[in-house]
């Protein structure tokens, strides 16, 4: 599995990437920028990620736009519904409605910080990304 990390904390990045090494490769980003500049990459490399954590609160762009971003140029390729990359949001901040605009925007699930490392790897399994 391909897994993008797009984090601007060192320490949440740290831990991302430690987790997630487990289940593939892993690519980081520290910003709203890179993330989508490394999306498009894989995309062009016919080498699309599975599977983006995508904090909402970063620099240069936010998650949210990043979020956005990514499902409209899924929807301009005409990638299908279940063919898209799977995004969960990552965020200490207690605004719920940040997370409802994710939802709406198309995230497949939402993590608070500090990560739970048990609900994580349960989520991923909800998303058929890991067994």
């Amino acid at each position: 599995m391909r897994i993008l990390i797009a984090e601007d904390e060192l320490i949440s990045r740290k831990f991302l990437y430690k987790f997630l090494s487990y289940y593939g490769d892993c690519d980081i980003t520290i910003n709203g920028v890179e993330a989508l500049d490394a999306y498009m990459l894989a995309v062009d490399e016919q080498k699309p990620y599975e599977l983006i954590c995508l904090d909402i609160m970063m620099p240069e762009m936010d998650g949210v736009t990043v979020l956005k971003t990514i499902r409209k140029l899924e929807e301009a390729n005409k990638v299908e519904k279940d063919k898209r990359v799977k995004i969960i949001m990552t965020t200490a901040l207690q605004d719920t409605k940040s997370v409802y605009d994710a939802f709406d925007l198309g995230c497949e699930a939402y993590a608070a910080k500090p990560i739970d490392i048990d609900k994580m790897q349960e989520v991923i399994k909800k998303l058929g990304l890991i067994q």
